[in-house]
């Protein structure tokens, strides 16, 4: 039957969540196969904020805290919010709460997770396939160069769990553990799916997104510095050198798809898949000059490392940004704010200074999933989307 998949996106207004719901209204993977999909988020979020198109298909559910008092009460709030909960046949777990308390927030993570898969498997028959996105800390790599031997470039999904003493500290395998035990007699499918550093979209001010703060960042450059200026890499020489594949949210969100809908993996219980933009690796040293050009700037490396930190960058020239949203009749509030966790792009642009290269051949020769795609069509697609949503310039005056 046509348009009988009905989508439950859990963290919808994040960076996996934006472009999940975007590639299902998109009709991905193939035209009539999606009848509806529930966009649920705990912060509000309007259609036009959100910048989806209009479809009669998506209903926007905003203010729904997973925590919020008992199993119970979970329930009765999906079923008199989440009209079509009885007809989902695909849930998609991205929910994330980030805490500073490591411990706090793997039990948050836990039971986050626990709770929306128990409250949809009870609340709906139609229940088909579950998906929980976990990431890069399968493999160590935000141990940096702590990073145990085991872990070696090109990362599979068939290594080991990452070992003690650093497994305690991560909540994936918690959730999994569960998982694996509470599906065992469920007559779903689910799959546990590994984006390294997540590069989307998102329009209501996520800020633990790199594709935004490079945006900002460089559109802050341009304003300042002029058309065809020298734009430094603000990192390390290891950190330019280092391979690693991008993992943009169009690409997640069109992976998981494709796991999620076809056989044989939609049947299967526990599969893993690493999810990313391509098969090959590149570095900061093929991708900054391409982005730095989107931008109309000239990009290079320094003989010195990390000539600028981008983050201080930022507010060092906050009142010229400020300035910027006037001009350009931007959005306020996206360049900077105490929300925004302290050093990330530093950590990320910097610290990340090791191979980290994923493993894809189980996507692409396995799953017989097709399309790559280079760092400039999808951090431009990035952009593209900021200029129109009026985050960043679409153009300089």
């Amino acid at each position: 039957m046509s348009g009988e998949k009905r989508a439950l996106i859990f963290g919808a207004s994040g960076v996996s969540g934006w472009a999940m719901v975007n590639e299902i209204l998109g009709d991905y993977p193939k035209q009539g196969i999606w009848g509806g999909v529930v966009a649920l988020t705990n912060r509000p979020l309007s259609l036009e904020q959100s910048q989806w198109p209009r479809d009669s298909r998506l209903s926007i559910v905003s203010g729904v805290d997973i925590l919020a008092g008992s199993q119970q009460d979970l329930e009765n709030t999906l079923k008199a919010r989440v009209h079509e909960i009885g007809s989902i046949t695909h849930m998609i777990y991205l929910a994330y709460k980030a805490q500073a308390d490591v411990q706090a927030e793997l039990k948050d993570a836990v039971e986050m997770f626990q709770r929306a898969t128990i409250a949809v498997d009870r609340l709906s028959s139609a229940l088909e396939f579950v998906v929980l996105q976990t990431g890069a800390k399968h493999y160590g790599c935000h141990l940096l160069h702590d990073r145990p031997a085991i872990m070696k470039p090109p990362l599979s999904e068939k290594l080991p769990r990452l070992p003690s003493p650093h497994a305690e500290n991560l909540f994936y395998n918690p959730q999994i553990d569960w998982l694996t035990q509470f599906a065992a007699d469920k007559r779903w499918g689910w799959a546990d799916t590994r984006p390294d550093i997540i590069i989307g979209f998102v329009p209501n001010q996520n800020f633990y997104s790199l594709g935004t703060v490079i945006g900002i960042y460089l559109s802050l450059r341009r304003e300042i510095d002029g058309e065809g200026a020298e734009c430094p890499f603000p990192g390390t020489e290891a950190s330019w050198k280092a391979l690693s594949i991008d993992s943009s949210s169009d690409m997640i969100a069109r992976q998981t798809l494709h796991v999620a809908t076809t056989t044989p993996w939609k049947n299967r219980k526990g599969e893993a898949f690493n999810v990313a933009d391509e098969r090959n690796p590149r570095r900061w040293s093929e991708k900054w000059p391409v982005f730095c050009e989107y931008f109309g700037l000239k990009g290079v490396k320094l003989p010195e490392d990390n000539p600028v930190e981008v983050r201080k960058y930022i507010r060092d020239n906050i009142e010229t940004w400020n300035k910027m949203e006037q001009k350009y009749g931007l959005q306020t509030g996206h360049a900077d704010n105490p929300r925004i966790f302290p050093g990330f792009e530093y950590f990320l642009l910097t610290q990340f200074d090791t191979d980290r290269q994923y493993d894809m051949s189980k996507m692409y020769d396995e799953a017989g999933f097709k399309e790559e795609r280079s760092p400039r069509v999808a951090w431009g697609g990035v952009w593209d989307r900021m200029r129109k949503a009026n985050i960043i310039p679409s153009e300089f005056k």
